[in-house]
């Protein structure tokens, strides 16, 4: 499928768009296909590459989400990207760098396509209540990569799972790949500055503000088999979820896979 709103990046076009509205970015790189944005920049974190640097693939094969689950998207059919951050700021907070992220992309949604979203703790961002961006942020030394896949054009037959969405179905102003990747990335700019001088307290807020998660019932499964369920009351300043449970006791979470659950009442 080849139309219009699917036509390739244009990473001169790109960067010339980005250093006019963000000075922080040092280099972007636009390949046709490659197995994870995210590895391919953990790896190069490894040998030293600069906080700044910015991969985008027009398709990936090999992606994976939360708990390895595979990722994938139809060429040109949504924006895959991954970028290196070098925090200043204490590793407990690197936590709430997904968070940080998610913020950044709905701030980005709103300004630049026209479409309202809401936070899923702890990384996705949710039109309708279908997700349409997954963000993963990983470790490598001293480095942090954030990856976030966003559906930009995918119909609805083209959806990975029926509780997804894309901007083209959400109605969006725009599926301009280039104008989308440039406002986000100059958004994730101006957060992550502020949260490296000041803090997470910021970042926090915000991400309340347009939270799903929050005031929920929600059900917590960890890998092992460990479930918790009750409400969510809270985001500790690492970027933990605070579950009060039924008996009054309340659960800090730090990663696992969340259900949001029906009304109790």
């Amino acid at each position: 499928m080849d139309t219009p709103t699917r036509k390739p990046l244009d990473r001169h076009r790109l960067w010339s768009q980005l250093s006019d509205k963000s000075d922080f970015w040092t280099e972007i790189d636009v390949v046709q296909t490659t197995e994870s944005t995210n590895v391919d920049l953990a790896d190069a974190a490894k040998h030293g590459a600069r906080e700044g640097r910015v991969l985008i693939a027009e398709e990936q094969s090999g992606g994976r989400g939360r708990l390895d689950r595979q990722w994938v998207s139809p060429a040109r059919a949504g924006l895959t990207m991954s970028f290196l951050l070098r925090p200043a700021a204490p590793r407990e907070q690197w936590g709430t760098l997904s968070l940080l992220t998610a913020v950044a992309l709905e701030e980005t949604l709103k300004a630049v396509c026209g479409v309202s979203a809401k936070l899923k703790w702890p990384n996705d961002v949710l039109i309708d209540g279908r997700k349409v961006c997954g963000i993963l942020a990983q470790v490598e030394g001293g480095a942090v990569i954030v990856g976030a896949g966003l559906n930009v054009s995918l119909a609805e037959e083209e959806l990975p799972v029926p509780e997804a969405t894309s901007l083209l179905l959400a109605g969006a102003s725009t599926l301009d790949r280039e104008a989308i990747a440039v406002g986000f990335l100059a958004h994730v700019a101006a957060v992550y500055q502020s949260w490296n001088e000041r803090g997470p307290a910021s970042v926090i807020e915000r991400w309340r503000r347009h939270s799903a998660t929050l005031g929920r019932h929600v059900e917590v499964s960890f890998p092992n088999g460990r479930k918790v369920t009750g409400r969510a009351i809270g985001i500790d300043n690492a970027g933990c979820l605070q579950v009060s449970q039924p008996d009054g006791a309340v659960a800090t979470v730090a990663a696992g896979d969340i259900v949001h659950l029906r009304p109790q009442g």
